[in-house]
């Protein structure tokens, strides 16, 4: 199934664990960023319905 790299599997397997890294960081930062955003918006809407 895993097919023969030979002299260049250090550097094809070290791509592919810092791009999955990278990918799940890049995931957990945009969920982390939408929590705050969601949040900062629903204290605007409640401010804005206690105002009008």
């Amino acid at each position: 199934m895993i097919p023969d790299l030979g002299k260049y599997a250090d550097a094809v397997l070290s791509s592919y664990a810092v791009s999955i890294v990278l990918l799940v960081a890049l995931v957990a930062f945009s969920v982390m960023r939408g929590r705050k955003v969601r949040k900062d918006m629903e204290k605007v809407e409640q401010r804005m319905s206690r105002n009008g």
